[in-house]
């Protein structure tokens, strides 16, 4: 599970990332708004974790934004604000619940674990022309056939569905689908996406090599290569 806090509080921001670290999770940790609303949208979390008050944006505009752009994860809003109509904007703009500061980190784990248990009831997918992406239940359908990945595969393939029609670099696939910086010279993205395409069979396709840009997931199927 990952999760991603953002707050640009430092003791606060260490206390729920070591909180959400004990349970299992791994965590990135952003202080603006600007980053938050990039970063969530270009790595896949199960988790957001979102202080209202916040440099280069706020809360509420990061909300917004994660949910004009399709994004299903469930969102925690923390503020110091405890006003009926405050909640009320919280919610509105899209979070899932409201955590008002001061706060226990036992009651933070408590609506933490709430927001789990109603997000697997939930179909959180991405459907890009019939190559359907289940991110709650971490299957990869193709019309009836279901194509069995990887916790990588599964990574690599959502992070080339969410810019579907656009060429993803390699260096950014290793960074967002392993978290870190490989040697140039490692042909571990080659690999993966090699395997990925082998299990996507005759939708392999889907899967485009665009020189010297990266990876691409193709859009349609009888358009020029």
């Amino acid at each position: 599970m990952k999760a991603l806090v953002v707050e640009d509080d430092r003791k606060v921001a260490r206390l729920i990332v070591r909180a959400l670290q004990e349970e299992g999770y791994i965590v990135d940790l952003c202080t603006s708004g600007f980053d938050a609303e990039r970063q969530a949208q270009a790595i896949v979390y199960d988790l957001v974790v979102l202080d209202w008050m916040l440099p280069e944006g706020d809360g509420l505009g990061v909300c917004r934004a994660l949910r004009r752009a399709g994004l299903a994860v469930p969102i925690l809003l923390l503020t110091a604000r405890g006003e009926v109509a405050e909640r009320v904007l919280g919610l509105d703009a899209g979070a899932d619940d409201y955590l008002v500061k001061p706060f226990h980190i036992e009651e933070l784990l408590a609506r933490i674990r709430a927001l789990q248990r109603r997000a697997r009831g939930t179909t959180a997918r991405l459907d890009v022309e019939g190559l359907v992406i289940d991110q709650v239940e971490r299957t990869v359908t193709v019309g009836a056939r279901r194509i069995e990945l990887t916790t990588q595969e599964h990574r690599l393939l959502t992070l080339l569905a969410r810019r579907a029609g656009q060429p993803v670099s390699r260096s950014e696939l290793l960074t967002q689908a392993w978290e870190t910086h490989f040697d140039p010279g490692s042909n571990l993205v080659e690999v993966h996406i090699s395997r990925l395409r082998d299990k996507l069979g005759d939708e392999a396709w889907r899967v485009e090599t665009v020189r010297g840009q990266g990876y691409r997931l193709r859009l349609v199927q009888g358009e020029p290569r």
